[in-house]
């Protein structure tokens, strides 16, 4: 698999317009002529860091299909940069494109710990699991320079809080010392996502994420460390990573993962323009055969919003993917499962220390 893509190190190759406004902002022909003949380039491919400062960082979550009642992120936009993430969307309501800006203008929530506290702390907050990431990646690039998902994860433990967290970067291992002490207490879940065994699969899809030898390292360790694992081996594209089902079901129960979840790729909003961008220019010999088979999994269309359906799809190339699941979870995984997170002790904890009396 090789990758023809013109801007390096990022998914999207496209900023696509923002449908929240009238104006659109178009990189023209003459002006790209004009910089080839000045020898300067058009776009400078920076990352960006943004401060923000929302009064709220935990969200109730109102999709019943998504698995989570409750989620925080502290950062908009992902530098990871995978080509098929469902949260470049939410990127247009910060007025940024879906496309090049998700992986180049990172929003910065600082006070995310203090906000966190102030939300958990409630007189009328009964702990229910709170996970991090619900929308973009709390150990993507930035967070090795804000450590904003470490000093959370403080709160959580000082409270004692159930809390999970989606990421597909090993630089949660930064962090092992105190997800140790939230799994003496049974507090924490660790969902990694896997979606190849294929360096240049990876590569392509998610450009600046871990490799998968790291990312099968961190569930290994995680797990001998007593921290449970579930693998999102998510999202299935078909005709790039559905052949790999059985392969990656079976690398990661051997890492020590306790089950596996996944989804089927949809490509809803603005991501079906700048998938199909994207597979036109870095895989164009399989390009038409992948968009038809994803239209196949959503009755004709690049999207599915029916929650129900969305995730698992429909049709003959869906049920395919789904009985390979079903399939890798007995062959794999029929003796083990995720436990259930402790909802009862941040009741003691709730001003800080252990209530005796």
């Amino acid at each position: 698999m090789s990758s023809k893509s013109s801007i390096k190190g990022r998914g999207a190759q496209i900023n696509v317009p923002n449908k929240f406004f009238e104006l659109r902002h178009e990189m023209r022909d003459d002006f790209l002529e004009y910089c080839a003949k000045e020898g300067e380039k058009p776009d400078k491919n920076k990352t960006l860091y943004l401060p923000i400062f929302p009064k709220t960082i935990v969200n109730k979550v109102a999709s019943p299909d998504v698995g989570m009642a409750y989620s925080m992120n502290m950062y908009q936009g992902c530098e990871h940069g995978c080509i098929y993430c469902y949260a470049r969307n939410t990127h247009e309501f910060w007025g940024y494109s879906a496309g090049l800006d998700f992986e180049r203008r990172i929003l910065v929530k600082k006070d995310a710990p203090k906000l966190l506290e102030a939300f958990i702390t409630r007189k009328k907050w009964h702990a229910y699991p709170i996970v991090m990431s619900g929308n973009t990646d709390c150990y993507q690039p930035a967070e090795k320079e804000f450590k904003i998902t470490r000093q959370c994860l403080e709160v959580f433990l000082k409270y004692r809080h159930p809390v999970a967290i989606i990421t597909k970067n090993a630089l949660i291992l930064r962090d092992l010392d105190i997800l140790k002490e939230l799994a003496k207490h049974n507090l924490i879940n660790v969902n990694i996502s896997i979606t190849s065994l294929s360096e240049n699969t990876r590569r392509v899809l998610e450009p600046r994420t871990a490799t998968i030898k790291k990312r099968l390292e961190t569930v290994k360790i995680l797990s001998d460390n007593g921290i449970p694992v579930n693998v999102m081996l998510a999202p299935i594209i078909p005709s790039i990573n559905s052949h790999e089902i059985l392969p990656m079901a079976k690398a990661v129960s051997e890492a020590g993962a306790l089950s596996i979840g996944h989804t089927i790729v949809r490509l809803n909003g603005a991501i079906g323009e700048i998938f199909t961008d994207w597979i036109q220019k870095t895989l164009p010999d399989r390009a038409e055969k992948v968009l038809h088979q994803i239209e196949s999994c959503h009755g004709g269309s690049l999207n599915n919003s029916t929650y129900g359906s969305r995730m698992r799809g429909e049709g003959q190339i869906a049920k395919q993917i789904n009985d390979l699941i079903h399939l890798a979870k007995l062959k794999y995984f029929k003796s083990k499962s995720m436990p259930k997170l402790n909802l009862e002790l941040h009741e003691q904890y709730k001003d800080g220390q252990l209530k005796l009396f």
